[in-house]
């Protein structure tokens, strides 16, 4: 009995040593993100778009707008893409080999390197036309994004109990019906946090845009042509030997990683109001 609760009280010991390195970090990271970046924060930010170094009436309008679309127009490619598929695989697909394969495939691309699926969508959408695209990159962050929204739908279908579907049918509901009505309905808690989660994921990734839609220093909303994003802008500016770049880099900083956090709070707590429930 001793020598197990010495190993018990060791174990536990090293256990929250890792947590409180874990969080030290965390916090170290937060701090130096909110104390460099509310200090480069300001109305100019907003209002002007990126300029040459030394000029004051700068900002990053145009990267946020940029940005803004691109997160956008992938939500509306990948969402829909993801809940199909999801829906496949749990209402229809359910254990078969092809279904299982899928959910295989799925689990492989989360983990896939961004940078790679940025170097596919470029040799299929940006070296064909010769040129950088928000079209290419917003497909980019889509295809990052259909696996999340795929699984976590699948996944949340089949905690829906079956017999509310044999109720449904039992009534003369035909399987659509029963699907939209009934078990989207049961399901959509979890259905939205994954989405939430997929759209943090995908809102800071940098190395997929810089090989698809790259940058521009002007404002744009046309999505035939490089477009300007949060991330990339961030990058450039950060890594630049200009004080003021510098500066709007961390803002840049600051208000992706706000948004990002936001996001991830906003799902946590859907999570925990579904548990209570």
């Amino acid at each position: 009995m001793n020598k197990r609760k010495v190993i018990n009280a060791v174990i536990m010991t090293l256990s929250t040593l890792s947590a409180l390195l874990g969080l030290i970090f965390l916090f170290w990271i937060l701090w130096t993100l909110f104390s460099k970046g509310i200090n480069a924060m300001g109305i100019n930010i907003f209002i002007y778009d990126t300029a040459p170094p030394g000029v004051k009436e700068t900002g990053l309008r145009n990267a946020l707008v940029g940005h803004l679309l691109l997160v956008m127009v992938a939500c509306l490619i990948g969402i829909p893409f993801g809940i199909m598929a999801g829906t496949y695989l749990s209402e229809f697909g359910k254990n078969s080999k092809y279904a299982n394969f899928i959910r295989d495939l799925s689990d492989v691309m989360m983990s896939a390197p961004s940078i790679v699926i940025g170097a596919f969508v470029y040799a299929i959408l940006v070296n064909p036309v010769g040129h950088f695209s928000g079209w290419a990159g917003a497909v980019a962050l889509a295809i990052m994004m259909i696996p999340i929204v795929l699984r976590t739908t699948d996944d949340m279908l089949s905690l829906v109990p079956q017999t509310l579907r044999e109720a449904a049918y039992a009534l003369g509901a035909p399987k659509y019906k029963v699907t939209m009505q009934v078990v989207y309905r049961g399901a959509k808690v979890g259905m939205v946090t994954g989405i939430l989660l997929a759209i943090a994921r995908i809102a800071g990734e940098t190395a997929p845009l810089l090989f698809t839609s790259f940058n521009n220093n002007f404002f744009s909303t046309d999505l035939n042509q490089a477009m300007a994003s949060l991330t990339v802008t961030m990058f450039n500016f950060a890594t630049s030997p200009y004080e003021d770049w510098i500066d709007l880099g961390w803002a840049a900083a600051f208000i992706l990683g706000a948004f990002v956090l936001f996001v991830n709070i906003v799902g946590r707590v859907i999570i925990k109001k579904r548990g209570r429930n």
